[in-house]
């Protein structure tokens, strides 16, 4: 990455840190460290996680970094979701090993095209050798494939299906906010480095590419609690561009 990224990089950082954490993680901290002991403690997702560790390439915005977080978001959305259902600790539970599945897999096809399609193929290639039958399988592989923004989506064979493919959705869109400026963009900087005026150039409308997430979060509580994600990530960008208008003069803006 060129200097005047890192430069860049560093000041999105600073700016991030002046902003509060959404209330997600304070409100719902109970399920949002159930989520993370299990990320942490099942021998099912362990395995899976030093499959993923070796296998993602980390230099396009969406590697092991970003498969963890949205596996942890949507493993605590499933907690907090399935109680609201009714469902029984078991039920929850199994739920959750699946979805965190699908969370740690949902972009191991990233830099290709159609990534939810071949990721969703892959996955089921994966997992012919875990402790999962054909029908969780089924869920993992349909929620990869219906995790992206502004695509057509393929129907899930039961309500619980359905959750689980929402809150995927959900957790993946969390990231959207402020983790798009304080990680995701810079490593997608780092694999194509632009010169910094065509990123200026494209950056309102990354932003408004973002604004328009804030209207399509699936569950019940990633409609509560989506929107103010994007509204930091916005508050962020914003305050960002206008840094680098001001701070990062023409002489700066490209590279010798």
């Amino acid at each position: 990455m060129d200097a005047i990224y890192l430069q860049i990089r560093q000041l999105a950082r600073q700016i991030a840190s002046h902003y509060p954490i959404p209330d997600f993680y304070q409100d719902y901290a109970l399920e949002n460290d159930l989520s993370y002991q299990f990320f942490e403690q099942n021998p099912v997702i362990s395995r899976l996680k030093l499959f993923i560790t070796e296998s993602i390439d980390n230099d396009f915005g969406h590697g092991m970094d970003h498969a963890a977080k949205v596996t942890l978001d949507a493993g605590a959305l499933m907690f907090i979701e399935g109680k609201s259902e009714g469902y029984t600790d078991d039920v929850i539970n199994r739920r959750v090993l699946i979805l965190q599945c699908a969370g740690l897999l949902h972009d191991i096809k990233r830099k290709e095209k159609d990534h939810a399609i071949k990721g969703a193929d892959f996955a089921r290639e994966v997992l012919k050798d875990y402790p999962l039958n054909s029908d969780e399988v089924d869920d993992i592989c349909m929620s990869i494939r219906n995790h992206e923004a502004f695509k057509s989506t393929v129907k899930m064979n039961t309500p619980e299906g359905t959750l689980m493919s929402d809150c995927l959705y959900d957790a993946d869109k969390f990231r959207w906010g402020p983790d798009n400026f304080t990680h995701t963009v810079w490593d997608m900087i780092s694999f194509r480095n632009p010169p910094l005026s065509i990123f200026i150039d494209h950056f309102p409308g990354g932003m408004e590419g973002i604004l328009k997430i804030k209207s399509t979060f699936r569950t019940k509580i990633g409609k509560k609690y989506g929107p103010q994600f994007i509204d930091l990530g916005i508050a962020i960008g914003t305050q960002l561009l206008e840094k680098i208008k001001t701070e990062f003069t023409h002489e700066k803006t490209e590279r010798p």
